[in-house]
């Protein structure tokens, strides 16, 4: 769904598809022809500098998305999320990164999850890659407490998993 939003409008402009894309990947909202993470308004000139692309390529990104009322919608409505994947082993977290065989299989989450709750281990955490936005997504898995080394291999059997990382 994402490719198809982002080469309808942005086909003919692909540094604005590089900010579109941008904006979609970290959750940035276009409000009242401004860029937002959150409620922090964002500068164009450093979104700009950030992503490889000049200023201009920003203003006519958000031009696009406030001309067009499902654009307009889409990227209004978008919200940044904070992610524990860095933060975890300073926590002293176990983060369990899943390769899907099929991304867009229904149950891999709620398979591992419940391999995961057998083992009375506590989900602190679990981000998804959107499989339409992202070449090779993946499940990440943030815990209340390391892995024991025998849970890897049980998870690596669950449905739809391909592969296991254990930080």
């Amino acid at each position: 769904m994402w490719k198809k939003i982002l080469s309808k409008y942005f086909k003919s402009y692909p540094a604005q598809q590089k900010v579109a894309q941008t904006f979609l990947s970290y959750g940035l909202s276009v409000r009242n022809g401004r860029v937002y993470c959150g409620s922090i308004e964002l500068s164009f000139s450093k979104i700009a500098r950030s992503i490889g692309v000049d200023r201009r390529a920003v203003m006519g990104t958000i031009e696009t998305i406030n001309r067009n009322r499902e654009l307009k919608k889409i990227f209004s409505l978008l919200r940044p999320t904070c992610n524990f994947k860095e933060l975890a082993p300073e926590m002293k977290w176990g983060v369990v990164e899943i390769i899907p065989t099929d991304a867009s299989m229904p149950g891999i989450l709620a398979g591992v999850a419940s391999i995961l709750t057998e083992e009375h281990i506590s989900i602190r955490q679990a981000n998804v890659d959107d499989y339409a936005m992202t070449e090779e997504p993946k499940l990440f898995i943030i815990t209340e407490k390391s892995l024991p080394p025998r849970l890897i291999k049980k998870l690596g059997k669950a449905r739809g998993v391909k592969g296991v990382t254990v930080y």
